[in-house]
């Protein structure tokens, strides 16, 4: 089942989808520490947008268009880590991570999609964060680095990612709210 598009722009939000992915790839091996616990990628903050604006995109073209902006920043990614000459290693690791998070979320979101934008998004969200966070860095790092280090970005990818797409996501409903008469 498709949703019928509603308003915003679809090719807008897919290039922003794209940009979102590519920034967050070309700055996946940079960490922040974080305070107690945790390595935070500087990757992961611009990947947390990727979450809503998938859920953007699917409001405002519906499946179809969500099913573009995954090919599309697969493809856009793919060529400037080739270009950029980015290890095949995180190239295999963020595309194989980005197909199956993308999808699921979207497998998730269109199951619920008589529901409330606000339950889809957190649902949606439920499965894929975590789901992309463990196998993109388990892919990435493992065997190049400790356990325990993987561990901390695994643990502050997702709380990051969680945080970051909440406050997006709350950030877009609020502007929702405002439009409507």
């Amino acid at each position: 089942m498709t949703t019928s598009p509603t308003r915003g722009h679809p090719a807008l939000l897919i290039a922003l989808y794209a940009l979102s992915i590519l920034l967050a790839n070309l700055t996946l091996n940079r960490f922040i520490p974080l305070p107690v616990y945790g390595l935070l990628s500087v990757g992961t903050i611009f990947f947390a947008a990727v979450f809503t604006l998938r859920d953007r995109i699917h409001r405002a073209g519906g499946l179809n268009a969500v099913y573009i902006a995954i090919a599309v920043a697969l493809a856009v990614n793919t060529v400037a880590a080739l270009l950029t000459g980015t290890p095949w290693r995180f190239i295999g690791a963020s595309f194989l991570a980005i197909l199956v998070g993308e999808l699921a979320d979207t497998a998730v979101y269109q199951r619920l999609i008589q529901r409330s934008w606000w339950t889809r998004v957190l649902a949606s969200n439920a499965v894929s964060v975590p789901l992309d966070s463990v196998l993109f860095n388990l892919l990435a790092f493992a065997g190049d680095m400790p356990g325990g280090q993987i561990a901390q970005i695994i643990y502050a990818d997702i709380v990051a990612k969680f945080v970051i797409a909440a406050l997006f996501a709350l950030r877009v409903r609020h502007t929702l709210r405002a439009a409507q008469p």
